[in-house]
């Protein structure tokens, strides 16, 4: 059962990384169609730059050996953007196809953080 959940891990964690490291390199650069994409939001082009650059560091940080407390960090921060953006686009009634994927990319941040291996996670004195 530990190998199943492993290779889950590994599975889910590799799409959440490529996927928000991919997302996260477009913002920072600013790319035309990431520009537009926040539009409806009403947020300045400075925080698409960023909300870039803090997901690419997130993933850097999940994905490197070590730095327990550093992941847990960073898999808060991944949610929260991610939420965050559904909720974004809800409030500003911008309800298209694309809060699809902050939504799953929600569900595997959550998911990826559950799985997780013990070495990659903090465990208490008690535990």
């Amino acid at each position: 059962m530990e190998k199943r959940k492993l290779i889950w891990y590994w599975i889910i964690t590799g799409i959440l990384s490529f996927c928000i490291f991919s997302g996260g390199l477009f913002q920072a650069l600013l790319l035309k169609g990431v520009i537009q994409g926040f539009k409806p939001l009403g947020y300045p082009t400075y925080f698409i730059s960023l909300i870039g650059i803090w997901k690419m560091l997130g993933i850097i940080a999940i994905l490197i050996p070590g730095f327990k407390l550093l992941k847990e960090w960073a898999y808060a921060g991944i949610f929260f953007a991610m939420t965050g953006a559904v909720i974004s686009h809800i409030a500003s009634n911008d309800i298209h196809a694309q809060i699809i994927a902050p939504f799953l990319f929600a569900i595997f941040t959550v998911l990826s953080w559950y799985l997780r291996p013990v070495d990659r996670k903090i465990i208490g004195v008690n535990q």
